[in-house]
């Protein structure tokens, strides 16, 4: 990994006039509660790929809002060896795993060039108290992170390698469409290899389960850019089977 980058002075957007803070603050926060985090928050850090955000060990010393880009956080093993456990978008919060034992269990590194707000926690939870809406959104951000460990425990469970990739596809268009976006229209920056170690598979096993989805008539893939076609994002991952997917 390479080594962190550091913020630039330049302060280019505030909480006030993101266009992401809909997603990554209540939607009842008032006007002053906003202005108190606009205050504490360090804005205009910009990672390039591969830059990495924080490393598993480290001080946990704050937490960080993605503005733009995708991150992947890595947890590494006693013998060396990298698993992707997570994919992160635009609005997510990052580094909340960190409060527990005061240290980020993970590293968190860019996919592609990315932009985040860096929230520092000494200050913010001293202001918790007066900011019970806040409170309350990072309760719910880290129940998402529960639920989301417990989905991709369900997913690395299945045998079928094409439950498991139509499994991702249907978790990123499902939360691009949260964000606003096109549900249907999605650019991995994430590599096939990173697929793979994601989900634990093979990358040509990916690359030939994405075949057959096109084969198939469900995504059309041109490089990293894949279009959805009949695969369903609000469809339960538990209904998505080889037969369900005329897959054979």
């Amino acid at each position: 990994m390479s080594q962190p980058v550091s913020f630039s002075a330049h302060r280019q957007t505030q909480c006030r006039t993101c266009s992401l803070a809909q997603v990554c603050l209540p939607g009842s926060v008032s006007h002053e509660e906003i202005d108190i985090l606009d205050a504490m928050v360090k804005y205009g850090r910009t990672l390039k790929k591969d830059d990495v955000l924080f490393r598993q060990g480290e001080p946990f010393t704050s937490i960080y809002a993605i503005r733009s880009g995708v991150l992947k956080s890595v947890a590494l093993s006693a013998d060396g060896e990298e698993k992707i456990i997570g994919i992160h978008l635009p609005g997510e919060l990052i580094g909340l795993s960190g409060m527990d034992t005061d240290a980020y269990p993970v590293s968190v590194q860019a996919l592609e060039t990315t932009h985040v707000c860096e929230l520092p926690f000494a200050p913010l939870d001293a202001l918790l108290v007066r900011l019970p809406q806040v409170r309350r959104h990072l309760i719910r951000a880290m129940s998402r992170e529960i639920r989301s460990t417990q989905h991709m425990t369900r997913v690395l469970s299945a045998k079928a390698a094409d439950v498991r990739v139509v499994s991702l596809l249907v978790s990123l268009s499902t939360r691009f469409r949260t964000l606003g976006y096109s549900a249907d229209q999605l650019n991995l920056s994430i590599s096939r290899n990173e697929i793979g170690n994601h989900l634990g598979l093979a990358s040509e096993t990916v690359s030939r389960v994405l075949t057959r989805l096109k084969q198939s008539g469900l995504i059309e893939v041109d490089g990293k850019e894949v279009r959805i076609r009949d695969l369903i994002p609000t469809t339960p991952v538990r209904t998505l089977d080889s037969s369900g997917l005329g897959l054979h």
